[in-house]
């Protein structure tokens, strides 16, 4: 499938994200994800892509965090995924919805035990007095929960992007790059180009 064939944006992406889990050194799967405060300004961070249907882009995380208090104002944003060593991106506009609680509860289950104990020990984007501070409550959610099964905490889950338009960006020589874009028309997808 090439940029010019395609006609289904998603089939695209897992196409060119499959060329990118062979090519890049580490985390293909990176994304930086944009969202808006509730008094207009923009921020972005890296976060990784951890589920991919025909709905949406999924990623996880404390939603008690900053991009959880945007998402729970202005429920939109952005992700792009840049692919140096294939001269690519990926940009993503949509609406953000909560995956379900089944959806957070099997994914949790699937994290690495730290990374359990760690979502309760961290009250992400919150000021941290000391990195000795952040390390006894790491020991303390390690006390409290052992070597068992760590439950999910209810301020720990994911948030789906339902895009609305999904670029492709090809690099090409003297900055002439393609870009072609699907626009999501009631259930179909417009495709278009371009100026570079």
């Amino acid at each position: 499938m090439t940029l010019e064939t395609a006609t289904d944006p998603f089939a695209l992406f897992r196409t060119w994200f499959a060329e990118a889990e062979v090519a890049e050194v580490n985390d293909a799967n990176a994304m930086a994800v944009a969202t808006v405060s509730p008094d207009g300004r923009p921020t972005v961070r890296v976060v990784l892509l951890k589920a991919l249907d025909d709905r949406g882009f999924t990623f996880y995380t404390n939603t008690q965090s900053r991009k959880g208090d945007h998402l729970a104002v202005n429920k939109v944003a952005g992700i792009n995924f840049h692919w140096k060593s294939l001269r690519r991106q990926v940009r993503v506009d949509g609406l953000v919805e909560p995956v379900t609680d089944e959806e957070a509860d099997a994914y949790f289950a699937s994290r690495p035990h730290g990374s359990q104990v760690g979502a309760w020990a961290s009250q992400q984007s919150r000021p941290l007095a000391s990195r000795a501070v952040l390390e006894q409550a790491v020991r303390d959610a390690e006390a409290r929960f052992g070597s068992g099964a760590v439950p999910r905490p209810s301020h720990w889950s994911g948030y789906r992007i339902v895009p609305d338009l999904i670029e492709f960006w090809q690099d090409r020589e003297f900055r002439l790059h393609d870009r072609i874009t699907f626009s999501r028309s009631g259930e179909e997808w417009v495709k278009g180009r371009l100026y570079p």
